[in-house]
């Protein structure tokens, strides 16, 4: 997927108020909408441009975007990272805000903002506070325990000049214990003021896992990566094993390979009911860094009977 330069599109400068993007945009609207352009490309160029506009018109998804873009070109491959979009605050109905026709967007929006449609109409006025969203990053041991987080988030507006600031603030965050990866957190009273003296709208946080190459997840299981001697899987063993909960005792079967599983039953995500805790055995060789540890494997070598690949053919 390649990134996507929307001032290149719009033809503004990075330093473009609120104003010039909205001359700019009804200007390419005039010269490539279908209905009134002669260009052979006019309905995917529009496509573009509409796409352009509402990430740039927009503050909150203005500062998001230039925050990924900081160290990519047009053009260049895009991959957004796991903790993508993580501390920013945007407002609407959908995860990273909403457009009815994001679903016309190209991969590269969506990868970014999602496609959450069914925003409210512009002519719509409600007495309730709009919801915001975000997106926090936590440790897997968090959902085991539960924790309190302090959370900064960003949002952005238009000063009066028209150019986009950002604005921050902190949060004390009960994180529940059995939160699962893409559950929602609801903060009461945390989004949009009201109108005419109603209620705020509510800030709902979107939790995900900090990267971890030693776990993967899967609903309420949780997948561990242990390792192991050749000994241990060879002989058996009891190992003592960290996991989110806490250090467990296990028993390694006499004759494990590399990639069996250890289920340790309900030891996964607390909940109603608890997930289960897969221990994959990884078998790690100790290096043959010493003259007495070179004999070891050359005795090996020797006198064990083993090729691994043997029956794999020509």
């Amino acid at each position: 997927m390649e990134f996507r330069d929307y001032y290149q599109i719009l033809g503004v400068s990075k330093t473009a108020t609120a104003d010039e993007i909205k001359k700019a945009y009804r200007k390419q609207a005039r010269k490539y909408h279908p209905d009134v352009s002669k260009e052979a490309d006019a309905e995917i160029r529009m496509k573009e441009v509409n796409e352009a506009n509402a990430v740039l018109s927009d503050p909150e998804k203005r500062v998001a975007y230039d925050q990924a873009g900081s160290h990519y070109h047009p053009g260049q491959e895009f991959q957004p990272p796991p903790d993508w979009g993580t501390g920013f605050e945007f407002s609407g109905d959908g995860a990273h805000g909403s457009y009815a026709d994001s679903a016309e967007f190209s991969d590269f929006f969506s990868s970014l903002f999602g496609q959450a449609g069914g925003g409210r109409g512009a002519g719509e006025h409600r007495a309730r506070g709009g919801d915001h969203h975000a997106k926090v990053m936590i440790e897997l041991a968090d959902a085991y325990h539960g924790a309190t987080q302090t959370i900064t988030l960003r949002g952005a507006r238009l000063d009066p000049a028209g150019h986009v600031v950002t604005e921050e603030r902190t949060l004390r965050v009960q994180i529940p214990k059995g939160v699962k990866e893409g559950q929602h957190i609801r903060l009461a009273g945390q989004g949009s003021p009201g109108f005419g003296g109603g209620a705020a709208g509510d800030l709902y946080l979107e939790v995900h896992f900090r990267p971890d190459p030693r776990y993967r997840v899967d609903g309420r299981d949780v997948h561990e990566t242990v390792p192991v001697t050749p000994w241990e899987a060879a002989l058996g063993a009891a190992i003592e094993v960290p996991t989110p909960a806490g250090s467990v005792r296990v028993n390694v079967p006499s004759g494990s390979q590399a990639g069996r599983k250890l289920r340790l039953k309900e030891r996964g995500i607390p909940g109603k009911p608890a997930g289960d805790l897969y221990l994959v055995l990884e078998i790690v060789l100790p290096p043959a860094a010493t003259d007495k540890a070179r004999q070891l494997y050359e005795t090996m070598a020797r006198e064990m009977d083993f090729n691994p690949r043997q029956g794999m053919g020509a």
